[in-house]
């Protein structure tokens, strides 16, 4: 029988809760895991599992444990709500088979979802997930064995313990920088006042309780989402502020006058503050959505600059195989070197103090440093929600001569369609592979540029 319901797309499969997320996928999901799993390692499987603070999400931690005990697999649950870089930490730490993490990330209250973590702690792969999603059409079939145990643990220490000694806490014990902390009621909130405690830093948290509706908006931290953040942060004479997503694997910041760092902003700096603060080496990864800004910092300081496809996936397979300082996607999920193969919010911004506190400057101050240097790009994105069952071909936009009075010359169609004009400006199309939604995505040097590519963009879409 073929399976229509459950399909995995840039970062696991996420679907609309109690809908085609329900009690009965989740088992029939987690079956499949187990015994693809079970097939790899000889039948000797032992999987993590963490949950974030979505509705149900220990619920549904709980059934996906019984279904892979059942399998056989020996199952160690997260005792609370946890960051999805906590449960992958773990699974490499505590050398698991593999992990299990429920969590829709940043998408609408509405979702909820299944992300699966590899040995190494990144996420899986499409030569995981397609043999996950072939079983799932398999008769299902009694394992037939003893069932695994279930035990529950805390995995929030080693967590905690590793981010403590990747950053420097001696440079920041006296650093009375005040942060506001918005964790958007996801699961990353207090995690950073554990790695902090003993320094001067003054954390203040927003949005921190749980709240499985994420007072009406989606927890994503795009700047929509961030306007009373926004308007905090300007009223309370803040140094720097901090969002995280649902579970924690993504950032964005925002200076103390209250300007928005968007997240591909955020990776320029920190590739800039790991290379000539701390000087370290090693290549550069962004995605095709990625900023022309990466493009110039990496040549100027003579970086190896790696493109991939959209999804943390591709960067994690890079990071396991080529020597890569940091890797970065335009929401916001940056990974780095001598850690896991994963995004981890909490640690960028953590990287942020560490780039103050090195500098002795204020972010505002660092950001316009690295503008004046590398240059200002307006970079842009629109979400339009496509009609059920609408079908956008937007290879047919690919023979576009011209866009906004500049002339294309390159075209990129590997994921999605980006067409680059010959100033540097661009626009791309990409479907979301999460929610029906047609992204379009704008960059140039000039904001009524980058608007008028996205208008354009949008007039594209919606012609016959």
């Amino acid at each position: 029988m073929q399976n229509k319901e459950i399909k995995f797309g840039t970062d696991g499969w996420r679907g609309i809760i109690s809908d085609n997320f329900t009690f009965a996928n989740v088992r029939k999901v987690a079956r499949a895991i187990a015994v693809y799993y079970n097939r790899l390692s000889g039948g000797k499987t032992a999987i993590a599992v963490g949950y974030d603070t979505r509705f149900l999400s220990d619920r549904y931690a709980a059934a996906a444990a019984e279904v892979l005990s059942d399998n056989g697999v020996d199952v160690v649950v997260s005792d609370r709500a946890v960051p999805t870089p906590t449960l992958s930490y773990a699974v490499k730490k505590r050398g698991f088979t593999a992990g299990v993490m429920i969590t829709a990330s940043h998408n609408p209250a509405a979702y909820n979802g299944i992300k699966i973590k590899t040995a190494a702690g990144g996420a899986a792969g499409v030569d995981v997930t397609s043999e996950v999603e072939k079983i799932l059409e398999e008769p299902e079939q009694s394992s037939g064995g003893a069932k695994g145990k279930i035990e529950e643990a805390d995995f929030t220490g080693d967590y905690i313990s590793f981010l403590r000694k990747y950053v420097d806490l001696k440079l920041l014990k006296k650093k009375k920088f005040r942060v506001l902390m918005d964790s958007m009621h996801g699961s990353g909130n207090g995690f950073i006042a554990d790695v902090l405690k003993g320094t001067a830093v003054e954390l203040k948290f927003l949005r921190g309780e749980v709240n499985p509706s994420f007072g009406g908006l989606r927890p994503e931290p795009v700047l929509e989402n961030l306007l009373g953040t926004q308007k905090f942060i300007k009223q309370g004479k803040f140094d720097l502020g901090l969002v995280l997503d649902g579970d924690a694997d993504r950032i964005a910041a925002f200076a103390g006058s209250g300007e928005f760092i968007i997240p591909q902003k955020v990776l320029g700096l920190l590739v800039l503050h790991l290379i000539q603060d701390r000087g370290m080496s090693g290549g550069v990864v962004k995605t095709i959505v990625g900023t022309n800004l990466m493009d110039n910092i990496c040549s100027s300081l003579n970086l190896k600059l790696y493109e991939t496809p959209v999804g943390f996936k591709y960067i994690s397979e890079l990071m396991l195989k080529e020597d890569i300082l940091v890797g970065g996607e335009e929401a916001g999920g940056m990974g780095f070197k001598n850690y896991i193969p994963e995004r981890d919010g909490t640690l960028a911004g953590l990287l942020l103090l560490e780039m103050m506190a090195c500098r002795k400057k204020n972010m505002l101050a660092i950001l316009r440093e690295m503008e004046t240097e590398y240059g200002r790009y307006y970079y842009l994105r629109d979400d339009m929600k496509l009609e059920s069952g609408l079908n956008v071909d937007v290879m047919r936009f690919k023979s576009t001569g011209s866009l906004c009075g500049r002339k294309v010359t390159r075209a990129k169609d590997y994921d999605g369609l980006k067409l680059i004009c010959d100033d540097g400006s661009w626009l791309m199309f990409r479907g979301s592979g999460t929610e029906p939604i047609m992204r379009i995505y704008a960059e140039s040097k000039s904001l009524k540029r980058s608007k008028e590519l996205l208008a354009e963009g949008r007039r594209m879409i919606l012609s016959k």
